[in-house]
């Protein structure tokens, strides 16, 4: 097996972490975000040589990212069953409720729903930029966050209320 370029290690180390941040929100789960991440830099990797000529791997990457999440959804929704509870628990903040209860939301919502708000809200992309990454037109983009946001409202309910109370 040949030797990673340079420029790809320097690429990989520089954006795990963020990509990471972003699958785990995406995922709600540790190991998949983890598994997301490793599938999102190999898809990179193979590609380097065409991507790192492109104006911005960065959203590339994310591109990537999203687009493997969503594909990897379609393919588990047959077989795998979501759970109602994390198997991680969430460190010592003044708002872990509020975080743990928005979380537990979020994976509830359908994987393109999903991906909308972390991008656009939690990324805080703008509607263009998460249009691009999502293959989706701006307005699209705008109605899915908008009705998203509203389904994620219904979910939470009174429990949101009492948290930011």
């Amino acid at each position: 097996m040949r030797e990673a370029p340079a420029d790809y290690l320097e690429f990989a180390t520089a954006r795990s972490g963020p990509l990471f941040r972003t699958a785990c929100l995406l995922t709600g789960d540790w190991h998949l975000a983890e598994d997301l991440v490793q599938e999102t830099l190999a898809k990179m990797y193979r590609s380097w040589r065409r991507i790192n000529r492109a104006q911005s791997p960065v959203a590339y990457a994310d591109t990537v990212l999203v687009r493997t999440f969503v594909s990897q959804r379609r393919r588990r929704s047959s077989t795998e069953r979501p759970s109602d509870r994390m198997p991680d628990t969430a460190g010592p903040a003044p708002d872990a409720e509020l975080r743990m209860a928005l979380l537990d939301g979020l994976a509830r919502l359908t994987a393109r729903d999903r991906a909308v708000l972390v991008l656009r809200y939690w990324e805080d992309r703008s509607v263009e930029e998460t249009a691009q990454a999502l293959r989706l037109s701006p307005g699209a983009v705008r109605t899915r966050s908008t009705r998203a946001l509203r389904r994620l409202r219904d979910l939470l309910g009174a429990e949101l209320a009492d948290l930011t109370t």
